[in-house]
């Protein structure tokens, strides 16, 4: 019988120093990140049988049993991916967000800048100074262009040296869980009795870490092993054997950015961007494919529209030596907006005149007038064909013109108002000719003081010339702007709800497996008052085996 208490009091003393120690260790780990709490269960240990009935035997410990639910850490794995990806996007968008606004550095200012110099040498077109404003305004606007260009450039080595990162890290979480498999297996055993609580809590904080770099998906495997799959079910862990991804080059013609592989041995197979989504890779990914490519593109895009819409009309015009006017911008559209340049350097090259000139008779007695004249856009070779010609009156009917040149040129019909088309120019005379009134058209012999073409370079500004011709140019960039803009917000405002939904699941997860420490210090009372009191036992068995001795003296 003493020796029967004896063990009793040993059971509950050893109960009790378990739950002692266990309530220590959730205290000390309260704030470990990932930890679970620890419960010990006990169970009462089998009754002996005196004959007369069942006599208990004490406790027994059956487990240490961690507080965890799959559940809700699948479910903080979907919101820290959603989360992280959305903060990651967020903090990329801005830069460009930040960039494109700036009302002093962005495009904006420098294309009104530049027209402001082509309307002051519309005014001035025989000022020197007047001609290297507009020079020093289209520089200004190429220096724009590049410079936001090359932004660009930075932005995207830097989402590719970020994507490179994440995929390191990610192989790296891969390799530990694999490993952590491998150790949780072996201390179990095959039974699966002896749960190393502990290792089950790292592997699960990494991948709540995981969840971070990338949405994967978690299955759990007889033995408790976790195989682990991204993208399209492409498996990073399957038990105690990880897998590789790796960084690297798009195919052509994207191979300036990097891309996701999947390992298999010494072969790599590419994988779908649209699969990647969540964590820091999906939000690089997407934030490429949706807002920098589209941005960089809308920007060459502008800067293709300028160069080739402001070359298109500078070639119809005349510069100060008489010349053809020629390219005003360089532009190359295999490089997009880096190539942007002026082509001119000398003010003089600028084609602020139009090479042709019109004029009414001196003598004339009629009410006919001719319009100035304006080459065919675009003229049909370069330079264009000016005619050099005198039409006369003729009074009969119908009435018409002759034309001096060439010999036997055929009649051209009056009609007042109608555009008249010879070579690559094009003009229109009103009013009523009496019959030998003249009208000449040739070349400009003086472009001095001429400013006919600069004045349509200037019209550029606010003519429909961008996005096939929907828009100005400050309504491209304009709408560039506020795509970029919106985007930001609504990452910015996404991102703030998933975040509160993280925290909030978080927290769901914490009153389930979290530490207490008000709990654990009522445990730990608990238990002391227990082993106390299974001491008393010990006490008592001890005092009564002493008596059964005495008695057997």
């Amino acid at each position: 019988m003493g020796s029967s208490i004896l063990s009793i009091a040993q059971s509950g003393l050893a109960a009790a120093q378990a739950g002692i120690n266990t309530a220590g260790h959730n205290i000390a780990n309260s704030k470990t990140p990932g930890y679970s709490r620890q419960l010990v269960t006990q169970s009462t240990a089998t009754a002996q049988n005196y004959g007369y009935g069942f006599v208990g035997q004490g406790t027994e410990i059956s487990s240490v049993k961690r507080i965890y639910s799959d559940y809700l850490g699948s479910q903080v794995s979907s919101a820290q991916s959603s989360s992280s990806g959305l903060s990651t996007y967020y903090n990329q968008i801005k830069q460009i967000d930040n960039m494109l606004g700036d009302s002093s550095t962005g495009l904006s200012p420098a294309i009104q800048d530049f027209f402001k110099g082509i309307n002051d040498l519309a005014a001035n077109p025989s000022l020197v100074s007047a001609r290297q404003a507009a020079l020093s305004g289209g520089g200004a606007l190429a220096s724009s262009f590049q410079s936001m260009d090359v932004r660009f450039d930075e932005i995207r080595q830097g989402v590719n040296q970020q994507i490179a990162g994440t995929v390191d890290t990610i192989n790296s979480y891969a390799k530990q869980i694999a490993e952590l498999n491998a150790t949780i297996s072996k201390l179990q055993g095959a039974t699966g009795d002896n749960v190393p609580n502990d290792l089950y809590d790292q592997r699960d904080q990494l991948v709540q870490d995981l969840s971070k770099e990338a949405a994967v998906s978690v299955v759990k495997q007889d033995g408790g092993n976790y195989s682990i799959y991204i993208g399209n079910g492409q498996a990073l862990v399957a038990g105690v054997q990880s897998y590789s991804l790796a960084a690297t080059p798009k195919a052509p013609p994207n191979q300036q950015d990097m891309g996701v592989s999947y390992q298999l041995g010494t072969n790599t197979v590419a994988l779908a961007e649209s699969s990647l989504n969540g964590g820091n890779l999906g939000g690089l990914l997407d934030f490429r494919s949706q807002i920098l490519n589209k941005a960089q593109n809308a920007l060459g895009a502008l800067a293709q529209s300028i160069a080739t819409t402001f070359n298109a009309q500078h070639v119809l015009g005349q510069d100060l030596n008489g010349a053809a006017g020629g390219v005003f911008f360089n532009f190359d559209i295999n490089l997009g907006a880096k190539s942007f340049s002026v082509a001119i350097t000398d003010t003089s090259k600028i084609a602020a005149a139009a090479p042709v000139l019109t004029q009414a008779g001196s003598s004339n007695t009629g009410s006919g007038k001719i319009s100035a004249g304006v080459v065919s856009n675009p003229p049909a070779i370069v330079p264009p064909t000016i005619p050099n010609v005198t039409l006369t009156y003729v009074a009969s009917l119908p009435p018409s013109f002759t034309v001096s040149s060439p010999a036997g040129a055929p009649n051209i019909p009056y009609s007042a108002g109608q555009p008249i088309a010879m070579g690559d120019v094009s003009f229109t005379i009103t009013g009523t000719p009496i019959a030998g009134d003249t009208f000449t058209v040739g070349p400009n012999p003086g472009a001095v003081g001429d400013s006919r073409n600069a004045l349509l370079l200037a019209g550029l500004q606010t003519s429909n010339t961008s996005i096939a011709g929907t828009t100005t140019y400050q309504g491209a960039y304009s709408q560039l702007v506020s795509l970029v803009g919106n985007k930001t917000r609504e990452v910015q405002v996404t991102g703030a709800s998933e975040t509160q939904r993280l925290s909030l699941v978080v927290q769901s997860q914490q009153s389930v497996s979290g530490v207490n420490l008000n709990e654990e210090a009522s445990n730990l009372l608990r238990y002391q008052q227990a082993f106390q009191a299974a001491g008393k036992v010990m006490q008592i068995a001890s005092t009564m085996f002493d008596v059964l001795l005495s008695l057997g003296r």
